[in-house]
């Protein structure tokens, strides 16, 4: 009972510490939930973002630290307090809680995660336990996710005691793992090893300087052994997978020519970007160019801006509605008792087509509609049920969470706030709309067994948005982008605060289905479509 008490009292530090660190920078290339835009940088405008309890190294927070315990106050509180500090990256208010803190306890804390590349970091505490009237223990688990490792487990031991009337925390180095005991040290090792040759599902090599390299072994004849060890001992804690030591001309799910389109549809852009391609009926991978890093093509988290307007119409033709269905897209509309929204060209178009409204990416509209029908947590469980926003087992990563309240529901319509998704996620979701199914993406010959299963899009909803998407190409926000015929999809551009602009394009031809993406590029009409063409008239 004490722990679950516990708990949730860490659950309300969480909330307050929070608050204290909600305009904490991060890192370029730091895939955490965008923070909320300014309305006006360009785009669609946002609501708030969403609270994430994930401690991005990188950052430097900018909260004042928390204040000491009242003398009154059990080790209890001031355990929820460090531990919620800990996990938002809070080092001011850490520090503030530890008695004697040493004189660089914010820097080793940065270094640690630095230089083992430790992304993000979770916290699990046990039940707390009196050692005497004047210590406590709390035991708790962690993990790390280390880039390029992935999970990173251990367990610790939080210790208390009393100090001048108020409970601060005893800090040592084994606090952070207990390998760094008795002036212990972690470091990661890269070990250069042979590896075999990786093929495309043609047999033929991979083409010159792919982009593929992060998410397939085999194509530069090495590859690196990442482990992590204590430095002292040589103990491995964890390591990368080894490369087969059979297996030489492994065939892949890639398509040589597609995958030649994608990388070369990259060349010479000055910002990170990425382009997933894939088979609309099998859902294989047919190509992945990504030079955002860290196979943040597959496992970023970016909002998806305008692009996710295709969710959101599936929900709203789901409630009634038709393409032809008449719609107002006015400049501003205002969600009543709640804030307003606002389109990017500023242009009132009067009433037009949801075909229409969907073809200009029409912010208020779909603002509108979703307030007026998809509250009740209708949209969060469109976008979960049937296009795979929700964690699951497989290669893409999206997430939305509900909506907190009309603010929220109006910037998770038009992709901010809480929506967020991958490279990868976005390609499903186009993948969706051209076959009427929405089934994860693959990169082996069948899916494997925990896959997701397949669902089913209303045929009525699926012919809906292929007619909304076509319209995007012929006379919408992508018209002048180049694209080829037949061509049909969604672009988007995706606020972030203090920052450019994410640029998207989304859409399917013929067998494949895919996913632009440009970091900070700018709009997705100017920017993605344009990209997205390139690759289409190479292959």
């Amino acid at each position: 009972m004490r722990s679950r008490w516990l708990l949730a009292l860490i659950a309300t530090a969480v909330a307050i510490v929070a608050v204290g660190v909600y305009g904490l920078a991060t890192a370029p290339g730091a895939v955490v939930a965008s923070p909320s835009p300014r309305p006006g940088l360009s785009g669609e405008p946002t609501g708030k973002p969403p609270l994430t309890l994930t401690f991005e190294p990188t950052s430097e927070p900018t909260s004042e630290p928390t204040s000491e315990p009242t003398p009154t106050a059990g080790p209890e509180l001031t355990t929820a307090r460090y531990f919620a500090a800990w996990q938002t990256g809070d080092l001011p208010s850490m520090n503030g809680l530890v008695a004697d803190p040493p004189a660089d306890f914010a820097e080793r804390h940065r270094r640690f995660d630095a230089e083992l590349r430790v992304s993000s970091l979770s916290l699990n505490p046990g039940e707390l336990s009196r050692q005497g009237e004047e210590t406590a223990e709390v035991p708790f688990q962690g993990v790390r996710e280390v880039t390029g490792l992935g999970r990173w487990t251990f367990s610790s031991v939080l210790r208390l005691g009393l100090r001048a009337g108020a409970w601060k925390v005893l800090w040592a180095p084994e606090t952070l793992h207990p390998s760094l005991k008795d002036g212990g040290s972690l470091r990661l090792r890269e070990t250069q090893v042979r590896r075999p040759t990786t093929l495309t599902r043609e047999g033929l090599p991979f083409p010159r300087d792919s982009r593929a390299g992060d998410y397939l072994t085999g194509l530069g004849g090495t590859a690196v052994l990442l482990s992590l060890e204590e430095a002292s001992s040589g103990r491995v804690l964890l390591t990368s997978q080894p490369p087969p030591s059979t297996g030489t001309g492994t065939r892949t799910t890639i398509s040589r020519s597609v995958q030649a389109a994608a990388a070369r549809a990259l060349d010479g852009l000055g910002q990170p970007a990425a382009i997933v391609a894939v088979d609309v009926e099998t859902r294989q991978v047919r190509a992945v160019a990504d030079t955002l890093g860290a196979k943040q093509a597959f496992n970023g988290l970016y909002p998806p801006g305008s692009t996710f307007k295709v969710v959101t119409a599936a929900a709203l033709l789901r409630t009634g509605l038709t393409p032809e269905s008449p719609v107002a897209c006015p400049a501003t509309y205002t969600i009543p008792n709640a804030r307003s929204f606002t389109d990017a060209d500023g242009a009132d178009h009067g009433t037009v087509t949801l075909t229409t409204a969907f073809a200009l990416s029409c912010n208020t509209t779909f603002v509108q509609h979703a307030y007026e029908r998809l509250r009740d947590d209708r949209l969060r469980a469109e976008a979960a049920d049937r296009f795979g926003f929700r964690e699951k087992p497989g290669l893409s990563s999206c997430r939305i969470r509900p909506s907190a309240d009309l603010n929220e529901l109006g910037s998770d319509a038009i992709g901010q706030n809480s929506a967020q998704a991958s490279p990868l996620c976005m390609a499903e979701v186009a993948a969706a709309v051209a076959s009427g199914v929405w089934k994860p993406a693959i990169m082996t010959a069948e899916p494997p067994a925990d896959s997701p299963p397949p669902v089913p899009l209303d045929d009525g909803v699926a012919a809906g948005l292929r007619t909304m998407m076509s319209a995007v190409v012929t006379q919408g926000t992508a018209a002048q982008a180049g694209l080829p015929p037949d061509t049909a999809g969604k672009t988007g551009t995706a606020e972030v605060g203090g920052a450019k602009s994410h640029a998207w394009f989304i859409g399917y031809r013929g067998p494949l289905a895919f996913a632009v993406f440009v970091q900070n590029g700018g709009a997705g009409g100017a920017v993605a479509a344009p990209i997205a063409a390139r690759f289409l008239k190479a292959l």
